[in-house]
């Protein structure tokens, strides 16, 4: 290949004018607390709770010392399984004040999974909702350390007391917390947690206040792979606080805001970007519920008025197309964050058009790097917003390279690596797999590919992996799918590749249709046909209710591509 020495380089610096902010967590949400004690930092529409940024800190405080009172020390790990509730924010504030580092378990994993996650971690402690949706967390920790509840001990004790277990497959767990009121052998409730914050235990959360390090571990974040168990991603105050507040400015974010989270906190976007982004600007943050409830976010913007709106596309999809969407009043809207997947440029029209979110922006990151590397700007042109992520963020450098791993030249397409204050510290405890995604100069490797534009606007493509290779040509999905969106029948689609023998993929698309609407597999092709590449058009449609998403909401291509090859009786195609 030809390399044109003259051609700008696809790689780009952000610049602020803001610094990056050298401090914790915990001080960061006293001196919050000390500057608007009297906002309102926290609405739990479930329950009806209300908590102003100082009412939280009294909460978040008693919390701290209820930890550090079970044995706990700086930098032991403690999990978090739960749905959005104010004990999650709670234990998120606490253990940061506490100098402990909290684990984030996915509220839709299942015991293979949790035991996974509590001894990669090492957890020495479990706080979990007593159950969600159709998981009964109770019963599955029960199941995995049998040893809660006095079997398999000596003594035969029938109540466990806080920090005695002794799980043969969880070894480092010593203390279980429901978030329930009724009594549980083996188990410590929430409400027993919390103990006065006296003379002793405020100076010990002063003195750990001035002790821990804006660099230390704070959270660590398991990221669901194609292949292989979960890796947890460890971050630092450093990492979340910084992209929360430059998140937050990108937006144009401030204390009057009210920002609806309809998103998992247990994820980046939930917690970084919606609660610490609400923390370092005092804006308000909303919970609609403990999972996503289309009609219960739709009935928290109108009752609280929010002003800001968080959601991947599906979610907003499903707010736009709900039966009573115009019976709710969303003119207090103004901004918010569409990410974790890539947007559908009509599905951002109706947002700007129809949810009165004329600032809304475009967020693209991963978890590794803490997790947004690009967004756009309210200011930035419509097209610039429906069409890109935006331009770098403040103090965060992107590249582009090729296979060989040279930049490549702006505009041409290649995987989109990330340096700086946001990448990630590492997978804990896993210094091999931390190497593959790390190189020796600090580039962080995505795995997506992209493009950089002569402004520096950035354009994701895909996956590399989700890249298509039908006899030798290159097919990005991403180019089919937002031509599919324009079929008036057409409510969703994905379109992935389907291993063949003799050109090496095939092009898949799964489609759901709108409410009311039927369309055949030759409709759809006879729509592409004329319009896009022969090769590009679907040899494989399916008509479906929904797709296999993560609790994020992000489609699991590669489960979508097993499902259809068992379907299709295809094999797997291996190369020499």
């Amino acid at each position: 290949m030809t390399v044109d020495a003259t051609a700008q380089p696809s790689y780009v610096c952000g610049v602020g004018a803001a610094p990056l902010t050298y401090q914790t967590v915990g001080r960061t949400f006293d001196a919050a607390a000390g500057r608007w004690p009297d906002r309102p930092a926290l609405v739990v529409c479930q329950t009806s709770r209300r908590l102003t940024y100082g009412e939280l800190q009294q909460e978040v405080d008693r919390v701290a010392t209820g930890l550090l009172a079970l044995d706990l020390q700086v930098g032991d790990r403690v999990g978090i399984w739960a749905p959005n509730c104010l004990e999650w924010v709670l234990i998120q504030y606490a253990t940061a004040k506490a100098g402990l580092i909290l684990v984030n378990i996915n509220p839709a994993c299942r015991i293979g999974e949790l035991e996974h996650v509590l001894k990669t971690a090492g957890c020495k402690a479990l706080v979990l909702a007593d159950r969600f949706k159709s998981s009964d967390y109770t019963a599955m920790v029960r199941r995995l350390a049998p040893e809660i509840d006095g079997r398999g001990r000596d003594d035969h004790l029938a109540v466990l007391q806080p920090g005695k277990l002794q799980a043969a497959k969880v070894p480092s767990l010593r203390t279980v917390i429901r978030i329930a009121e009724d009594v549980q052998p083996g188990f410590l409730r929430f409400s027993d947690l919390p103990t006065p914050v006296d003379a002793a235990a405020r100076r010990e959360l002063d003195r750990l206040a001035a002790v821990l390090d804006p660099d230390d571990a704070i959270n660590i974040q398991f990221t669901s792979g194609t292949t292989g168990l979960p890796k947890g991603a460890t971050l630092s105050h450093f990492n979340i606080l910084n992209n929360a507040f430059f998140v937050g400015q990108a937006m144009g974010l401030r204390a009057e805001d009210r920002i609806c989270l309809p998103v998992p906190l247990y994820h980046c976007f939930g917690m970084v970007l919606g609660l610490l982004g609400g923390l370092t600007h005092g804006a308000t943050c909303v919970l609609p519920g403990e999972g996503f409830d289309v009609e219960a976010t739709l009935a928290a913007v109108a009752e609280e008025r929010c002003s800001v709106l968080y959601g991947v596309p599906t979610m907003f999809i499903a707010e736009l197309d709900h039966p009573r969407f115009g019976d709710f009043d969303l003119s207090s809207l103004r901004t918010g964050i569409m990410a974790g997947a890539p947007c559908p440029i009509e599905v951002m029209k109706r947002v700007v058009g129809e949810m009165h979110m004329a600032e809304v922006t475009i967020a693209y990151g991963m978890t590794e790097t803490s997790p947004v590397s690009f967004q756009t700007q309210p200011d930035d042109p419509l097209e610039r917003r429906v069409s890109t992520v935006g331009r770098v963020h403040p103090w965060v450098e992107v590249k582009i390279i090729d296979e060989a791993g040279r930049v490549v030249p702006r505009g041409q397409q290649g995987e989109l690596l990330t340096r700086g204050y946001s990448v990630m510290r590492g997978y804990w405890g896993d210094p091999e797999r931390t190497a593959q995604v790390i190189d020796e100069a600090g580039w962080m490797h995505s795995g997506d590919l992209a493009t950089l534009d002569a402004e520096g606007y950035c354009n994701i493509v895909g996956r590399v992996k989700d890249m298509i290779i039908r006899g030798g040509e290159n097919i990005y999905p991403r180019e089919i799918e937002e031509f599919l969106y324009r079929h008036p029948k057409v409510h969703e689609v994905e379109v992935f590749g389907v291993p063949v023998p003799r050109l090496g993929e095939e092009v898949v698309a799964w489609v759901m249709l709108k409410d009311g609407e039927s369309a055949s597999e030759e409709e759809i092709r006879d729509f592409c046909r004329e319009q896009i590449a022969h090769y590009k058009v679907p040899r494989h449609i399916k008509f479906v209710d929904a797709f296999p998403t993560t609790v994020t909401g992000k489609v699991q291509k590669f489960r979508m591509r097993e499902l259809m090859r068992q379907e299709l009786g295809l094999q797997e195609i291996t190369s020499a």
